[in-house]
């Protein structure tokens, strides 16, 4: 397959080692807690900013993704199935999308028969090496700390489109 990341319009990314470093506290009340990093969303706001549509699809149902999720006004969660492939092919069938416009993040497994489709498939620096090998990107930094921030800055900029983001969240910024 040839790679286009000119062509990219969504990135769907995994949770668990990309927006986190796969730690997860479980209480004994059934509580749970994740450490996402800050970075993540400002890259949500620079992936909008771009025009890119934004979903999240995680192998593993978690309250904290979806709490996280619905703070960063992300609606397409898709929070506990093993099969991404279902997600992802009513995400493309929902925005019309073919799969050399959508980049994917991710970081195991379970990522890779969606990564194998996608147009930009991106690991994270602590994927294992499966993921790294079919990626076209890994960031330099790990899950959980700015990782999917640092995708959307490679997709941006490899689309020469840096400047023009960056305008557009100052504007948005001063207008708030």
């Amino acid at each position: 397959m040839t790679f286009k990341i000119e062509k990219i319009r969504m990135i769907i990314s995994d949770i668990d080692g990309v927006w986190t470093d796969g730690t997860f506290y479980k209480g004994t009340d059934d509580q749970e807690f994740k450490k996402f990093n800050v970075n993540d969303g400002v890259g949500v706001a620079m992936a909008r900013a771009a025009g890119y549509k934004i979903a999240l699809i995680s192998g593993r149902f978690s309250p904290a993704t979806k709490y996280r999720a619905k703070e960063l006004k992300i609606e397409d969660l898709y929070n506990g199935g093993l099969n991404k492939i279902h997600a992802y092919e009513e995400l493309k069938t929902k925005y019309n999308l073919v799969d050399s416009e959508i980049a994917y993040v991710g970081d195991d497994l379970i990522d890779i028969p969606v990564m194998e489709k996608v147009g930009a498939p991106i690991a994270v620096a602590n994927a294992i090496q499966d993921v790294k090998r079919i990626s076209i990107y890994t960031t330099r930094v790990a899950g959980g700390f700015g990782a999917f921030r640092e995708a959307i800055s490679w997709l941006i900029i490899g689309q020469g489109r840096m400047e023009e983001v960056l305008e557009s969240m100052r504007k948005k910024i001063m207008n708030s």
